[in-house]
């Protein structure tokens, strides 16, 4: 599932086209993908003006004075900007047309993405309730420690959950885990202070520089332009269970926490 740099990646290339552009259609070519398609979408979106492109999470949201058409890629969705006659592929569900001659357009083959509508002055329920940004300053590791006191869970666990921080999916908490030395299965209520200021600086440097290199690919994940992200191949802990650490050369554990396919040292990680 693309995660938080694969969505910045998305905006960041859809930024320039669609941001300022009039929609002048809306052609639904499926009336659900996860979740049916609110009849605003096609009835309040045309017309407007979209001002802004924002990211909530691995949420999309295109603002209008209308409200907001809210967006999520699912497992394998993508958006593209494309001219108005470019052939339709299988799994293009949905076609905004903009004033441009373009289209942004929403593939997913899987259907696991959602098309949905925010109201004006409204926060849509999938978005209420989440923790802060992880590259915002109101994550630190001052923040995580006052939260994660008396936490029996994992601290992989805790990092992952969406209330406590947004967007810090399995493979940037095992990355992140990893440059801050923290063991995966320690509780995080036996997390010191100074050991969650390293966490936390951690996650905001592995999450900036995976944007800046364009996200990272994993099955499906393509940015805007078609290109692939390349942080992939700088991992050092995702996905490397039973291969040399890259520290200390001891072989790397694996085991299944949350649910999740998890690999750390033993050795580097405490």
């Amino acid at each position: 599932m693309p995660e938080l740099p694969e969505v910045e990646t998305t905006r960041r290339g859809l930024l320039p086209h669609v941001q300022g552009r009039r929609v002048e259609h809306v052609l639904l070519r499926r009336p659900d993908l996860r979740w049916p398609i609110p009849r605003e979408v096609e009835e309040l979106l045309p017309e407007r003006r979209i001002d802004a492109i924002r990211r909530r999470a691995k949420y999309l949201l295109l603002d209008t004075d209308a409200g907001s058409a809210l967006l999520h890629l699912g497992m394998s969705g993508s958006l593209r900007v494309l001219p108005a006659d470019a052939p339709v592929r299988a799994h293009d569900h949905v076609d905004i047309a903009l004033d441009s001659d373009r289209v942004l357009r929403f593939n997913d083959p899987r259907r696991f993405g959602c098309l949905l509508w925010q109201a004006p002055g409204e926060v849509h329920p999938l978005l209420a309730g989440l923790g802060p940004e992880p590259l915002s300053d109101e994550f630190d590791g001052d923040y995580l420690f006052e939260l994660s006191r008396g936490r029996k869970a994992p601290v992989k666990v805790f990092l992952m959950d969406q209330a406590v921080v947004v967007g810090v999916g399995n493979i940037y908490a095992a990355e992140a885990l990893f440059m801050a030395g923290i063991s995966p299965l320690r509780a995080a209520g036996k997390v010191s202070r100074e050991r969650y200021a390293a966490l936390a600086q951690a996650v905001k440097a592995i999450l900036a520089h995976a944007i800046a290199r364009g996200g990272t690919t994993l099955r499906d994940f393509l940015s805007p332009d078609g290109a692939p992200g390349y942080f992939e191949q700088e991992l050092l802990a995702y996905g490397r269970g039973g291969e040399p650490c890259p520290r200390c050369g001891r072989a790397m554990k694996q085991a299944s926490i949350g649910q999740r396919t998890t690999a750390w040292c033993a050795h580097c990680q405490k």
